[in-house]
């Protein structure tokens, strides 16, 4: 039997890739962007070493969503309620609803402050947006929208760029990359925290898993849905490393402290030119937008799976009317709440960001324990090395997030 041609295998593959790229890049949101930006500034290249393990870390828990719904045909939430029953995936979905409104509030604020670098009122701003996103998704076939979120991935390397024009110097950007270091101090503590804390997050797992079978990848598929996984956590951990250095080259190196994103592409004006300030804004720009796009879809997935809905980008609004309700819920109150004057943002984002935490540990448990279930995977459980690993990964995880949920009640804890 004559073996597909490369060309053919390309083209195989392009035809399977959309999933893990879309889900590992939307990790780059406006929270993402700011505490790298954060890092870079405060501490350099010194951080640099934390994005190796990250990758690996990252890669675990997004395979394990990938392979469960290749086998199972069916999304996370799905699996929890019929292995563990209603209550606890209520529970996860009181929670993540929850948490999904504030970030999703924090990805439109972020559309807002990066178009005001382009002297942009958010008035304007945030209901174009939250206009387009809401069309793109309701009114869009899956194919379409996967394509678009894609193209949308491919625009954060505006970050390499902006990190190139930075001129760091390279050979100190290896060596720190490569060479770890830890200090006790509380304000690098909070910060490893805080990177790695972005690093997974609860609905990232509901939503590759639902985008999988959605897409109709079975497990035939496997090998390269795997490499779609690889290709999605390298490019977020590159993009990620390139706003730490871009900041670090300028920021850190002119002892400049910043606080957000949008501080942050402001002060690269004056240090790196105009194309590097604008490109950081316009990177901020398509990050807060796609993540906009994805969270009220994760959950709104996530609700419909676990009570019984329909759900899915290629039904009609007559087919899954709760599925697009939730979604344009989650849009509009999102947007809504950013044109508020003088609203409290940042409470918002913490408590977010502090209900993301609690519920980490459990969706990473409840994923290894149906992940291992012979019943349910047949031959495609974990081998014990990918065991050992998974089970490494989250009993760091839950640590790192714990951390942050107490740093995050108690602010002053780590200073």
């Amino acid at each position: 039997m004559k073996k597909p041609s490369f060309i053919k295998k390309v083209i195989f593959f392009l035809s399977i890739l959309g999933p893990g790229v879309i889900t590992a890049n939307v990790d780059n949101d406006a929270g993402g962007i700011t505490t790298y930006s954060v890092a870079g500034a405060t501490f350099g290249y010194h951080m640099l070493w934390v994005f190796i393990p990250m990758v690996l870390a990252l890669f675990v828990v997004q395979e394990m969503g990938v392979r469960m719904g290749a086998v199972t045909g069916k999304g996370l939430a799905d699996l929890i309620r019929e292995k563990y029953g209603v209550r606890l995936i209520l529970f996860a979905m009181l929670g993540l609803v929850l948490s999904s409104l504030g970030n999703t509030i924090a990805e439109f604020a972020g559309v807002a402050a990066s178009l005001e670098i382009f002297n942009v009122n958010k008035y304007i701003s945030v209901p174009v947006s939250a206009l387009v996103v809401w069309w793109l998704v309701v009114k869009g076939t899956y194919q379409r929208v996967e394509k678009i979120f894609l193209f949308a991935s491919a625009l954060y390397f505006s970050y390499v760029i902006s990190g190139i024009l930075a001129e760091p110097p390279w050979d100190v950007v290896l060596t720190e990359t490569v060479t770890p270091h830890f200090t006790f101090d509380s304000q690098y503590l909070a910060m490893l925290i805080g990177l790695v804390g972005t690093t997974i997050a609860p609905w990232m797992q509901f939503y590759i898993q639902s985008a999988v079978v959605e897409k109709g990848i079975t497990i035939k598929d496997y090998k390269l849905s795997r490499l779609d996984v690889i290709t999605g956590v390298i490019m977020v951990n590159v993009v990620a490393i390139f706003i730490v250095v871009a900041c670090a080259a300028t920021l850190h190196k002119n002892g400049i402290a910043i606080e957000t994103a949008k501080d942050a592409a402001s002060a690269l004006m004056p240090l790196a030119g105009r194309w590097a300030s604008e490109l950081f804004a316009f990177g901020l720009f398509n990050a807060s937008l796609f993540a906009a796009s994805i969270l009220p879809l994760s959950t709104a997935f996530l609700i419909c799976e676990a009570l019984g809905f329909e759900a899915g980008v290629d039904k009609t609004w007559e087919d899954a009317p709760v599925f697009y309700w939730l979604y344009s819920f989650l849009v509009v109150a999102g947007a809504g709440i950013i044109l508020i004057p003088n609203i409290p943002l940042i409470p918002i984002m913490i408590w977010s960001q502090v209900i993301n935490g609690a519920l980490l540990p459990l969706v990473l448990v409840f994923m290894l324990n149906l992940i291992n279930d012979r019943d349910l995977m047949g031959e495609h459980v974990n081998s014990r090395v990918f065991n050992l690993i998974a089970w490494v990964t989250t009993v760091i995880m839950i640590i790192l997030t714990t951390l942050l949920v107490i740093s995050s009640i108690i602010p002053g804890l780590f200073q």
